[in-house]
């Protein structure tokens, strides 16, 4: 029997300078909601996950400090090499690393961060059916042995009514990575009337292509949760027509704050959204252009998806993400018949 208050040890990554907390925010979330039924342990890497030598030393840091159940929050999936497979829990957020990789770099990732996680866990958790599926092919692995559990929506996140400008509606864009399709974004808005307001990395390409375009724009990059919170409350609506994403955040984000959403009709998207957004094809502007116009356009169906994204929204509470963990901690336990200490 595993005992009354798991023993349950996190492996995440050392910040890099760039900062990017996503796993680490999903994870102090899910910590904190359980903190009354385990005992939490949290490993920051000692290195930043660049270069062979840094990572092996973040493998030996790892393997000195497992106990109790071992999860890898994701990205480091690599330090999996020397723990106890028994008890090691892996999430793999997604599999982009291998999209965007050939050759000898391929194979290479494909081995460290997805091979020696399948082969040295009891479970795979996966943050969509998306992201279960491409692990599937791209790695030979008992379905069974990977478990959806979906990222959870911060309760910082709250309705925030607000009457729909359809003069010049505020279109709300969250990221600037390639994935995430902006200059497609920028030719299909080209002639509306509205303005766009981009949070991400500054990239001066773009802004060249919206001064061309003749957009109105902001672009701000840096944003504390409140004020990403702030960004949403003061959208019209959000698009979110991204050409890969291994779950989608911000269309959650945007469905509890109370904005119409748009965004693919491909891999988690359309599974995150439900039926509340208007989905389209992100490699067609001409989709994406005829998707924005009839939200600005047509009253009811906006309103229908802004009442779909609340119902929507309950699937991702915190507490029955975090309540889907312990059931996966409680039954490695139970497996390893008091061997996790």
């Amino acid at each position: 029997m595993y005992p009354e208050k798991l023993l349950v040890t996190y492996f995440q990554r050392k910040a890099r300078s760039a900062g990017n907390f996503s796993v680490e925010i999903i994870f102090e979330d899910v910590r904190e909601r359980l903190r009354d039924r385990i005992s939490a342990d949290t490993v920051y890497s000692r290195y930043e996950s660049a270069g062979l030598f840094k990572r092996f030393f973040n493998c030996l840091q790892a393997w000195r400090q497992q106990k109790g159940i071992n999860h890898v929050t994701g990205d480091i999936n690599y330090v999996g090499l020397l723990l106890n497979p028994r008890t090691t829990i892996h999430t793999i957020l997604d599999c982009v690393f291998l999209e965007r990789s050939t050759g000898i770099k391929h194979k290479v990732l494909k081995f460290f961060w997805l091979t020696i996680p399948i082969r040295r866990s009891t479970y795979i958790t996966a943050i969509s059916e998306s992201t279960k599926k491409e692990i599937l092919k791209y790695a030979k692995c008992d379905p069974t042995k990977i478990i959806v559990v979906p990222v959870a929506i911060s309760d910082k996140f709250s309705r925030r009514d607000k009457p729909f400008n359809k003069q010049k509606p505020i279109l709300l864009q969250v990221g600037t990575a390639p994935n995430k399709n902006l200059p497609r974004l920028i030719e299909a808005i080209r002639g509306i009337s509205c303005q766009l307001h981009i949070v991400g990395k500054f990239e001066i390409s773009y802004e060249q292509l919206l001064k061309e375009n003749g957009i109105d724009y902001t672009y701000q990059s840096g944003l504390t949760e409140e004020a990403m919170i702030a960004k949403y409350a003061e959208a019209d609506m959000i698009v979110f027509a991204s050409t890969y994403e291994g779950f989608g955040m911000p269309i959650l984000e945007a469905q509890t704050v109370g904005r119409p959403v748009l965004t693919s009709n491909i891999l988690s998207m359309p599974e995150v959204a439900g039926e509340a957004a208007c989905l389209v094809d992100p490699f067609d502007t001409a989709a994406i252009r005829a998707g924005i116009l009839k939200i600005i356009d047509d009253d009811a169906y906006r309103s229908e998806l802004v009442e779909k994204g609340f119902r929507n929204t309950t699937r991702f509470h915190g507490q029955l993400i975090a309540e889907q963990y312990l059931e996966l901690y409680r039954r490695v336990a139970k497996e390893n018949s008091g061997k996790t200490s």
